[in-house]
């Protein structure tokens, strides 16, 4: 039996968490809504945020609800419940994404060691700073590649040559965007600039936006582009980043929110073991190139994130917006 009391503050605490989550341009595309009488939190998607250039099919939108999902699963954990997901649980209601029903947890049945990823939830913060040329010790490594494995993924370290490969689309990418301005509306929208920025409860605020790259291959997408930003500066980047791609077997929206639930668990793991990290998508939001991303030797899987790894300073902290505004009782 469940007797421990779901009040509105506890409820508010959860979702307080789970927001820290990172989603594409921190556009936040998520709302929640807590059902007392099942006591369960339902995570839906919240379509005003999605972006129909850059995410028409809603994958990336997806991915970042599938992360704030872990989060809530890691805070309810820590908190002493025992979270029962159900994915897509209500074909009827397709903005309904997850279903959490918090009972109650008895004494160590944290089994897949959720509670220790507590601590790096607000510690995590995505990197647009330039990286150590150092390698990553493989134990560490393999936390990540274990990590993502628990929640149905795999995470790839590829080799030089596939570096080199994933690090071309991303170029390919960025050309897209010059020739075609049109494909640069939901970046555009979701920038804050100036004044702006600092008043932000979402999207990226220019102090997030990190250096100019003036030489280097970390694969970062621009987010100023041509428009002027006070105090910025440029400075050279890593010329061997370390790149890991993240992957699910199937490509339907279940797997788009596994796909997040490992995101978030890999950069949490990298958080606690002190490694640095940043996000892009921009190779993937094409079709064509997001199919030759994937490892060329296997050529299974789809790959879902292109992730950047590595020593070197944790980037600020973005706005997020209130609990309030995305938190329903009902």
């Amino acid at each position: 039996m469940d007797t421990r009391q779901l009040d509105a503050k506890i409820v508010t605490a959860l979702v307080g968490e789970a927001v820290a989550a990172p989603s594409m341009h921190n556009a936040q595309p998520w709302r929640f809504r807590f059902v007392a009488g099942e006591r369960a939190l339902q995570l839906l998607a919240d379509p005003d945020r999605a972006m129909p250039r850059s995410d028409p099919e809603n994958r990336a939108l997806h991915i970042g609800c599938g992360a704030a999902l872990f989060n809530l699963r890691v805070a309810a954990v820590h908190a002493g419940f025992a979270p029962v997901v159900e994915l897509l649980p209500d074909p009827a209601e397709p903005l309904l994404l997850a279903t959490v029903r918090l009972g109650e947890a008895p004494p160590s049945a944290d089994e897949d060691g959720l509670a220790r990823l507590h601590p790096a939830i607000r510690e995590r913060h995505t990197s647009r700073h330039p990286f150590d040329e150092k390698d990553i010790p493989e134990e560490a490594r393999a936390a990540l590649r274990n990590a993502a494995h628990q929640e149905g993924a795999e995470l790839l370290f590829p080799g030089p040559w596939h570096v080199e490969t994933v690090l071309g689309l991303v170029h390919d990418a960025e050309s897209r965007d010059a020739s075609n301005p049109e494909g640069m509306e939901d970046l555009h929208r979701w920038t804050r600039l100036g004044p702006e920025a600092d008043i932000a409860t979402d999207g990226v605020p220019e102090y997030a936006f990190g250096p100019r790259m003036r030489d280097g291959k970390a694969p970062l997408r621009d987010f100023a582009g041509r428009r002027p930003v006070a105090d910025r500066g440029t400075t050279s980047f890593e010329r061997n980043p370390h790149l890991a791609l993240l992957s699910t077997p199937g490509d339907a929206p279940s797997d788009w929110l596994r796909a997040g639930q490992a995101l978030e668990r890999v950069l949490l793991e990298a958080t606690l073991a002190g490694l640095a990290t940043s996000l892009t998508s921009h190779a993937l939001e094409s079709p064509d190139l997001r199919l030759l991303a994937r490892d060329p030797v296997a050529g299974s899987g789809h790959v879902q994130m292109v992730l950047r790894v590595g020593y070197g300073p944790h980037g600020p902290a973005t706005p997020r917006r209130p609990v309030r505004d995305v938190l329903d009782f009902v």
